[in-house]
């Protein structure tokens, strides 16, 4: 008589793991939707970024292809700077577009207050700042969001560019276990 879980037994293992992937893949997950504004200050007393590389050193504007940003900005519930501060993006910008259009960010929203306190979300993608709206990827995250997956819808709510200072709206959409 022959072991059915013994090595030799090939016949049997894709019964069993066909039905463990299936499961696997199509596990109902949790939806979760948030709205938060990131304010990003390039300049002023509550300077939240900074250049640390371009073209003509750390003196180059974020205009400029090429240039690099360290950003540590406030993540707060509304779009007024006073409303209640929920966290930090700590992480960097790069303009990546040839006619300084376009940036790729690369961030993790730390949060620090409420329910998804010590919880991240890290988030990359294309940011084509002249388009009022664009989409980003929410690719990991951790405590409340482990092993998330989803996008976020990024509005520029306030847009001044002679001082380098804007408010976004990030509307997200995750799915994770």
């Amino acid at each position: 008589m022959t072991n059915l879980f013994s090595f030799p037994s090939s016949s049997f293992l894709p019964l069993i793991a066909l039905p463990i992937l299936y499961w696997a893949f199509n596990f109902p997950r949790r939806q979760t939707k948030l709205t938060f504004y990131v304010h990003d200050y390039l300049t002023g007393d509550d300077a939240s970024a900074v250049t640390v590389a371009g073209k003509d050193g750390h003196t180059t504007s974020i205009l400029h292809f090429g240039t690099l940003l360290a950003v540590d900005d406030p993540v707060t519930e509304g779009p007024d700077p006073k409303s209640k501060e929920i966290g930090r993006a700590q992480g960097m910008y790069i303009n990546s577009q040839l006619d300084g259009k376009g940036l790729h960010l690369v961030f993790s929203v730390i949060f620090t207050e409420g329910p998804y306190k010590g919880s991240t979300l890290e988030i990359q993608g294309a940011d084509l700042f002249a388009m009022k709206e664009r989409e980003f990827s929410i690719v990991s995250g951790t405590g409340y969001f482990r092993f998330v997956r989803g996008y976020g819808i990024m509005t520029t709510e306030m847009l001044d560019i002679p001082n380098l200072r804007a408010i976004l709206k990030l509307d997200v959409t995750v799915k994770h276990c």
